[in-house]
C-alpha cells in the first residue's frame, strides 16, 4: 500500500520558519523524484520545488528561490521541505508528490496546512 504523509504544517508569523517532511512507503523510493507542491485557496496547485531520485540536481520555482530548500533521505525514505522567511502568500496546502521518470508513475500526499499570519 503506497502511503506518502506529510507533517510539519502549521501556524506560523510572517518571517517565520518551518520544516516540512514527508514519509513514503509501499514504493522503490529512490527510483522516484519527489516535488513539493502547494494549492492556496482558489488557487490552482502549483510546483514549489523538485529533487531528483538520486538528490543530485534541484529545482524551485522562482517565488521560493533562495527560502525554501529541499532535501531528501533516501535511506529514511523521506523527504523533506525547508521553508524559511515566510510570507502571507505562501500560506497553502502544501502536497508531497513523488514520480518515477521511466514509468511516468505517480502519488500524491494528503497534505500540509501551512498557514503564515500575524
Amino acid at each position: 500500500q503506497v502511503q506518502l504523509v506529510e507533517s510539519g504544517g502549521g501556524l506560523v508569523q510572517p518571517g517565520g520558519s518551518l520544516r516540512l517532511s514527508c514519509a513514503a512507503s509501499g514504493f522503490t523510493f529512490s527510483f522516484y523524484d519527489m516535488s513539493w507542491y502547494r494549492q492556496a485557496p482558489g488557487k490552482e496547485r502549483e510546483l514549489v520545488a523538485t529533487i531528483t531520485s538520486s538528490g543530485n540536481s534541484r529545482n524551485y520555482a522562482d517565488s521560493v528561490k533562495g527560502r525554501f530548500t529541499i532535501s531528501r533521505d533516501n535511506a529514511k525514505n523521506t523527504v523533506n521541505l525547508q521553508v524559511n522567511s515566510l510570507k502571507p502568500e505562501d500560506t497553502a496546502v502544501y502536497y508531497c508528490y513523488a514520480r518515477r521518470p521511466l514509468s511516468g508513475t505517480s502519488y500524491w500526499g494528503q497534505g500540509t496546512q501551512v498557514t503564515v499570519s500575524s
